[in-house]
């Protein structure tokens, strides 16, 4: 019915979170009516993804060996905020509250096969190295979410800091991703400390 390439295309998109077999199409014939600078500029974007990485400090994405926040100096390096992904630090930045650094898990305990997948040992080094005050700890409120933040507290516990979780202004089971600025916002100011 297609073209191979136009096939392709759609096997491709479908691949993706999210995009069905029909969305994938629709998406590919979008692309397929823009005009050949913008389709030259998607594809061009595209291609660049292969040269970001993650940030050696923090895990967050990156074009260098450290990512924009690691290196801002005027970020409060005090308070370090452990996230599950790099989505969640965007969502969490567009609130506009949060000022200091973060750590970036890369998934939660019962979504890897192993602990040693996690980036929890790199968490306490930078704890145990930088003048860290206050961990916050932002995981999901999901169970995996609660179980990752419960397993981090324990790590922290011989660490004279305060180890503090997002207020329950997320709803148990949501996503941080998908939270909207004013909920995040509230949720991240009234953190509770971890008993």
């Amino acid at each position: 019915m297609y073209p191979k390439i136009f096939q392709k295309l759609i096997e491709n998109f479908s691949s993706l979170p999210s995009v069905g077999p029909k969305m994938a199409e629709r998406l590919v014939l979008f692309l397929f009516k823009q005009d050949k600078e913008k389709l030259l500029e998607f594809a061009e974007n595209l291609s660049q993804l292969k040269s970001l990485r993650h940030c050696k400090k923090c895990f967050n994405i990156s074009e260098g060996e450290l990512c924009g926040i690691c290196l801002n100096k005027h970020r409060d390096s005090s308070a370090i905020c452990v996230v599950e992904d790099s989505l969640d630090i965007i969502s969490i930045e567009r609130t506009g509250l949060y000022k200091g650094i973060y750590h970036v898990l890369g998934g939660t305990l019962d979504t890897h096969k192993e602990k040693s997948d996690l980036k929890i040992p790199e968490l306490l080094k930078r704890v145990r190295a930088e003048k860290i005050q206050e961990v916050i700890i932002a995981t999901n409120p999901t169970t995996e979410g609660d179980l990752t933040s419960l397993y981090i507290k324990r790590k922290l516990q011989d660490y004279n800091i305060k180890v503090t979780r997002l207020g329950r202004g997320l709803s148990t089971g949501s996503d941080i991703e998908y939270a909207d600025e004013i909920t995040l916002g509230s949720a991240l100011t009234n953190r509770e400390k971890m008993n």
